[in-house]
């Protein structure tokens, strides 16, 4: 008599049970050190620095919430709650979603460590986000606040002439903090008698060239040549007696930069991803297509027919 069926609803029974251990393993109420873990191993599964920014701080601000009142359990109704809590997170829809998303993300992660089973998991993956109701328009600059923008800061100081192309790369480019930050002269280089910014990597790894127009490459030399660089990065910080140090700017310097220049001109709460939007919005302005200007900020398409729709709405071309 053959003994194969009873094998194999052995092994069958045996991986029933080993499943039900491991559920029962799991855990549904997370401890501080339990989540640190799950958050690690989300930004690791992360490449771009702005995306594990943005996760970081979203998990933060969940587990904060979460660890007031340890005796709550990890599942769907938390993290409804959490959602539908006033100001936690923030009121605004894509902000609530972009939260939501990252609470997700931590759960899968979770679960994948064997620190919360899988039904809790699936369940808060189908939390649904916030229902969005008309468009976010953002912070916009006019053609001539752009202009005003990028000409307020004193070109006869060597700060000036720093700040100057630091805001002319900016609007003209539409480059991110972390991509002008890791800038160098490299990246400038000339193909077919015009300028650009060559094989820059971005966000997500996108690597893309950039066009650079003449009178941005001529505020970048009027720079590098009053501060003595010819390698390197191609922006450094500025002392107060105005001699240029260290190797390359921060993060938190450009939007320090782009804060204290936009005071200057009477614009309020910009940031420099505002000048990204000011930069998909001239060239729609100036006629742009829809794929150059993707070409040219390196961001996903919805976003731009979002972006060159309120644009052209407000410009006409020349």
């Amino acid at each position: 008599m053959k003994r194969k069926p009873v094998r194999k609803e052995k092994s069958r029974s045996e991986e029933k049970s080993r499943s039900e251990e491991k559920s029962r393993s799991a855990k549904t109420v997370l401890r501080l050190p339990d989540l640190e873990v799950a958050k690690s191993a989300v930004l690791n599964s992360l490449s771009c620095p702005d995306a594990q920014r943005g996760y970081r701080h979203a998990i933060d601000e969940f587990v904060e919430w979460y660890c007031s009142e340890p005796r709550l359990s990890f599942s769907k109704a938390v993290v409804i709650r959490y959602r539908d809590a006033p100001g936690n997170p923030p009121s605004r829809p894509g902000t609530i979603n972009l939260r939501l998303g990252a609470v997700r993300r931590l759960a899968y992660e979770a679960s994948d460590c064997s620190l919360l089973s899988a039904d809790l998991a699936a369940g808060i993956r189908r939390v649904k986000g916030v229902k969005k109701l008309g468009v976010r328009l953002g912070n916009w600059l006019t053609a001539e606040q752009a202009h005003a923008l990028w000409q307020a800061p004193d070109r006869e100081r060597l700060k000036g002439k720093r700040d100057r192309a630091l805001l002319a790369v900016l609007l003209a480019c539409g480059l991110r903090r972390h991509e002008l930050a890791e800038l160098t002269f490299g990246h400038v280089q000339q193909r077919e008698g015009h300028w650009a910014i060559v094989d820059l990597s971005g966000k997500a790894g996108h690597v893309r060239t950039i066009p650079v127009p003449n009178w941005v490459h001529g505020l970048l030399n009027e720079w590098t040549q009053a501060a003595g660089i010819e390698a390197g990065k191609l922006f450094r910080h500025v002392s107060s007696a105005g001699r240029a140090w260290g190797e390359a700017v921060t993060e938190k310097l450009v939007w320090h930069v782009v804060k204290e220049v936009a005071s200057k001109i009477g614009v309020t709460k910009l940031a420099p991803h505002d000048l990204r939007r000011s930069c998909s919005r001239l060239c729609s302005a100036a006629g742009g297509e829809l794929e150059q200007i993707q070409f040219l900020l390196g961001t996903s398409q919805s976003k731009l027919q979002n972006a060159t729709s309120v644009a052209r709405s407000g410009f006409h071309r020349p």
